[in-house]
């Protein structure tokens, strides 16, 4: 090969190597931005205690708030549900709104039973359903106790955080300035869930005794269900005893079977109900009732 052919093979190679180096610069390139060896981390997901309640809560937030906030203010009404709420998300107190309202010597009397004049307080519905979608009075803080402003207490673990409403709202901490209770948990923490439930059968029974025909049936008859059982009284064993022990060819007695009352809640009348014919049913006075319907 003589000097010429080297001098014109020496460019060439030069670019050939120029074009292999750049194909494995743009190999290394791509391959290190390729989405596979991307990594992307999950956003974390927020998760809040759910605390369920009842339309017959939601009218117990209503009344609370309604006969302790003296109907002066928003920022009165919203002062006394925010205390509801820190009870019901403390450790201290009942686990239901109801439970909470209803306890004795906590709020006003009749709080669950006086009428109510919503044209009074217009915002009142407005106010409740603010409370269950989370917000809150925030001078309220921590605090889960209040009294008529102007009363003067000679407890030094009173520790006052706003006046609404009427009301003074107090925590009590002690020395340290710690809460003598279980802490609130922050309204941001949790969230209301409404439950719309059938009432249980068998607790309508346990809480009502005999009165089995309140238990709601699928038909439109208002009468008592049919498909509830009903209890047969067993016969006396000294009557199953002294037949057993008759003589031979002397017909057998059957014991009679007394009759099985249930009280209709509906009709507000007793019915009769037998485990077999061959017993005749007596007519049963109707019972007397209280004034407050309940059976004594």
């Amino acid at each position: 090969m003589t000097a010429n052919d080297k001098a014109l093979l020496r460019p060439a190679v030069g670019l050939v190597g120029m074009m292999l180096l750049s194909a494995c610069t743009s190999a290394q390139t791509t391959s290190s931005i390729s989405p596979a060896s991307t990594t992307v981390k999950p956003a974390p997901v927020s998760r809040k205690l759910v605390y369920h309640y009842t339309p017959a809560d939601r009218d117990c937030m209503k009344r609370a708030m309604y006969f302790e906030s003296q109907r002066s203010s928003r920022e009165g009404l919203m002062a006394v549900g925010t205390v509801i709420m820190n009870r019901l998300t403390s450790d201290a107190y009942p686990p239901s709104i109801c439970g909470i309202v209803a306890q004795e010597k906590q709020f006003a009397p009749g709080v669950l039973t006086r009428p109510i004049n919503e044209e009074t307080v217009p915002e009142l519905d407005a106010a409740v359903d603010a409370i269950i979608r989370g917000e809150r009075n925030s001078e309220v803080r921590d605090a889960m106790f209040f009294h008529t402003a102007g009363l003067r207490f000679p407890y030094q673990n009173m520790h006052y955080v706003t006046v609404a409403g009427g009301n003074a709202f107090y925590e009590k901490r002690d020395r340290d300035g710690e809460l003598q209770t279980p802490p609130p948990k922050p309204a941001d923490e949790y969230v209301l869930a409404l439950v719309r439930s059938n009432p249980d059968p068998f607790s309508l029974i346990q809480a009502k005794e005999f009165d089995v025909a309140s238990i709601p049936s699928t038909g439109t008859d208002p009468m008592v269900a049919m498909n509830v059982p009903v209890p047969i009284e067993r016969p006396d064993p000294l009557a199953v005893r002294s037949a057993s022990i008759q003589p031979t060819g002397t017909q057998s007695v059957k014991p009679p079977v007394g009759p099985v009352i249930l009280a209709s809640s509906m009709s507000n009348e007793w019915m009769l109900r037998f485990d077999a014919g061959n017993a005749k049913p007596t007519p049963t006075p109707s019972p007397k009732r209280s004034p407050g319907g309940v059976d004594r």
